[in-house]
């Protein structure tokens, strides 16, 4: 469910206002951490992991504030998120979603240029492999609000690169055999730690961050792109973007 935060997030990244953005998505990640479903405290066990929206929100505010050119924003961004990420282990006791915070807690070390990325992979990637054996169906957890968040983040650096298109798919982030979970899952960090780190310095270079991909259409006959005159549309939260560059569409 998208909140206004999360919709103001959205909406300064279609301005290319990177630092207004990363503000809005950390106030938007204090808003679903605090209350991550209606009724629900992120200290309760929960199977579905919905407190990852806020983790997710967390990441996105940091890869905000490197887009804007603000290394040391999203360094006490990333700081703030991987404790978060640490401390909700303890609430979040099965050993599979233990092991998807750890993937977090990399990501943040990636995003806030921390020492010790790439081992943060590896600690997830061991952490994936002695969960294994509680994992009854690796697509049920791999499709868990937690999961999916955590995927989140480099896909939308991803697609911005890739002309809005889905650049980092399902196959790409999972091994090929769900029958074995230790690798199905444990592609996941081994993935972004070869990716993650040259997708996030390719968009800081390029100074861009695109929105997430939300509900699309290809050849919309009602909207044109005024930046690069696309008629592929992306909406997301409650901004009609330009699939393409995440401009604003405008009717015609």
């Amino acid at each position: 469910m998208a909140t206004q935060l999360w919709s103001d997030a959205v909406g300064a990244l279609a301005d290319r206002a990177y630092e207004p953005a990363g503000d809005a998505y950390t106030r938007a990640a204090w808003e679903r951490l605090a209350v991550p479903r209606p009724g629900q405290s992120p200290f309760d066990a929960d199977e579905k992991g919905w407190v990852g929206e806020g983790i997710r929100f967390l990441v996105l505010a940091g890869v905000s504030y490197r887009v804007a050119g603000l290394p040391e924003r999203a360094t006490h961004r990333a700081v703030e998120g991987a404790a978060v990420a640490r401390d909700l282990q303890h609430a979040l006791a099965d050993p599979v979603q233990q092991a998807c915070l750890d993937e977090f807690v990399a990501d943040f070390h990636t995003v806030g240029s921390l020492d010790g990325a790439a081992a943060a992979y590896d600690d997830a990637e061991t952490a994936y492999a002695d969960a294994a054996g509680s994992v009854e169906s690796v697509q049920a957890v791999a499709t868990t609000p937690l999961f999916e968040a955590a995927a989140a983040p480099l896909q939308q650096v991803a697609r911005g690169l890739a002309d809005g298109e889905i650049a980092v798919g399902w196959d790409d982030l999972h091994g090929p055999d769900p029958s074995d979970p230790a690798r199905f899952l444990g592609h996941r960090a081994a993935f972004k730690r070869q990716r993650f780190p040259s997708l996030l310095a390719r968009a800081v270079d390029a100074g861009t961050l695109a929105a997430h991909r939300g509900t699309t259409e290809y050849d919309n006959a009602n909207f044109r792109c005024p930046n690069c005159r696309s008629t592929d549309v992306n909406w997301a939260t409650e901004h009609t973007l330009c699939l393409r560059c995440s401009t604003p569409m405008r009717e015609r």
